[in-house]
């Protein structure tokens, strides 16, 4: 037990360091994370760490993709519902397809064992090629539908893995028989999905209390997914349901309190989840190295290069027909929604960057047949898994920059931000002139006390002082950050002042807790709104 913990408190220190690493390096913390893990496995006394299958897909994949879900805008992802499933559903199984070909055809592998390590590496990751794709300010739609797809590409990836497997155990595949289960699996996942969104909203109203709300939380993905899965679904497509239902019904349900702290506990959630995970799918390196020696490396190599430019190279062939081909066939189509400029396609089709759930998967492959042989190719196909996620992560996540720069994404990204700015400008100019309307009505309608008037009147002020005003279209403005940080600046002289009363015994440690609290909450509005800022 104590073992375990210190090894725990290690795994904090080097997911820190590394963190703090890739913030020096302007790197994406996955593309760290792998490396750093991959170093510390082949430092002398550090034991072989092996990890669990059932730990990423029981334990750390549900939050994942509620919170995802959660952060996911429904009106968003049903805009674009037409290509997200193209890639989620289409492109996994054209994947998965292009995969199985190359392996038997090249690599002369059976057609089974094709198509259960094209199930394995046909998704890309969740968390990687969207973590990469936010810090290069690309165009909005790009992240929605990257988001969307990530979303929903484990569970149509996942069936499609059982399916194999079940028809390499058994030497038996029913195409009707899978085509049936899958749709039933959708139908009843999005249904239950629903449902457990809809009792967790219900309890968190019905507890209020900021803690038990949280806790619920926490649950909830885990509700959402385990029970399916242990039915023999995927669990992805429920918890993602589940997390889209409150993403849509949650902002007018859940108290203020509740959605502040939780917004810091999840932060820090998923931060641990994110990089565990890559730390210790780096860690594997070593177990697999000791298993590649039974195996001849050519073979090992050549598995991986083959493997992984099919699945870099059937994201790009499927990705152009699904972009265009329907609006050439549709007319409605193309009125609705325009083609797309050939730059935002090209920039969904490179970022396929494979991750943990693809290592995780090969790792839960079955030591045997019912027979009682071994499961064919195991060891190879674990290999050709971890070899497509790390040029994936590595390759793909270092080049991305250079593409976008290249296909000019992020002058269109710029404008959009702007454009952006100014509708949250204009919203909030909005908000501001219809709560002064309602505050004149108030007070001429009831008999407010002329302090009370006084105050609120002030507070209506205060807040109309702090708009924003609109960003320039010649660019030439006062930065937005150095008026964010005088703000900061002014902050910690009353912190330090604060500090000067406590010190002095003339105020108590409650007294200053609450001050600080006020202080904190100032400074956080003043972070948001910086952020916020495109310019």
């Amino acid at each position: 037990m104590v073992l375990t913990f210190l090894a725990f408190l290690l795994l904090l220190t080097t997911l820190s360091a590394s963190q703090v690493l890739a913030q020096r390096l302007r790197m994406t913390p996955a593309i760290v994370f792998l490396v750093v893990g991959i170093v510390v496995a082949f430092l002398p006394g550090v034991p072989p760490i092996v990890l669990k299958p059932d730990a990423v897909l029981m334990l750390m994949l549900p939050p994942l993709i509620y919170i995802a879900g959660v952060s996911m805008s429904w009106r968003e992802f049903k805009a674009n519902l037409r290509p997200i499933a193209l890639l989620a559903i289409g492109c996994v199984i054209f994947t998965t397809c292009a995969v199985a070909a190359a392996v038997h055809y090249v690599l002369h592998w059976p057609w089974g064992v094709g198509f259960v390590l094209g199930a394995i590496v046909s998704p890309p990751d969740v968390v990687a090629p969207l973590a990469i794709a936010r810090r290069l300010g690309l165009p909005h739609r790009i992240l929605v539908i990257l988001e969307g797809e990530g979303l929903a590409n484990d569970a149509t990836a996942l069936i499609l893995y059982r399916f194999a497997v079940a028809a390499v155990s058994t030497g038996a595949f029913s195409f009707p028989e899978a085509a049936g289960s899958f749709i039933a699996i959708l139908i009843c996942e999005i249904t239950y999905g629903f449902a457990v969104g809809w009792l967790s909203l219900r309890l968190r109203q019905w507890s209020r209390d900021t803690r038990v709300e949280i806790s619920l939380s926490l649950l909830t993905p885990y509700l959402a997914f385990w029970v399916p899965e242990h039915l023999g679904g995927s669990g992805v497509i429920a918890t993602v349901v589940c997390g889209l239902y409150m993403s849509w019904n949650g902002p007018l349900r859940i108290s203020a309190a509740t959605r502040l702290q939780g917004v810091f506990f999840w932060d820090i959630v998923i931060w641990l989840i994110e990089g565990i995970l890559f730390l210790v799918v780096g860690f594997q390196t070593r177990v697999l190295i000791e298993k590649s020696k039974e195996l001849p490396v050519n073979e090992i190599l050549g598995a991986i290069v083959v493997v992984s430019l099919i699945v870099v190279m059937a994201r790009l062939v499927w990705i152009y027909p699904a972009a265009y081909l329907p609006r050439l066939l549709s007319k409605r189509l193309r009125e609705q929604d325009p083609a797309p400029n050939w730059r935002f396609v090209t920039m969904i089709g490179v970022t396929g960057i494979r991750g943990v759930v693809s290592v995780a998967v090969a790792l839960a492959l079955p030591l045997s047949l019912p027979d009682g042989t071994g499961f064919p190719y195991r060891d190879l196909i674990l290999l050709v898994s971890f070899g497509v996620v790390f040029v994936t992560i590595v390759g793909l996540g270092l080049s991305l920059p250079t593409i976008v720069r290249l296909l000019g994404l992020p002058e269109y990204g710029l404008r959009e931000a702007r454009q952006e700015r100014e509708h949250e400008i204009a919203a909030r100019r909005q908000i501001v002139n219809a709560s002064r309307k309602a505050l004149d009505k108030i007070i001429a309608e009831r008999e407010v006390p002329e302090s009370l008037a006084r105050f609120l009147e002030a507070r209506h002020e205060t807040r109309f002082r702090a708009l924003p005003d609109p960003p320039p279209v010649n660019g030439e403005h006062t930065p937005p950050t150095k008026g964010a940080g005088m703000v900061r600046e002014i902050i910690n002289i009353e912190r330090a002042l604060l500090h000067k009363l406590l010190r002095d015994n003339k105020i108590t440690d409650e007294t200053r807790r609450r001050i600080e609290r006020d202080l904190d909450l100032e400074e956080s509005v003043v972070n948001n709104r910086e952020k916020a800022t495109p310019l």
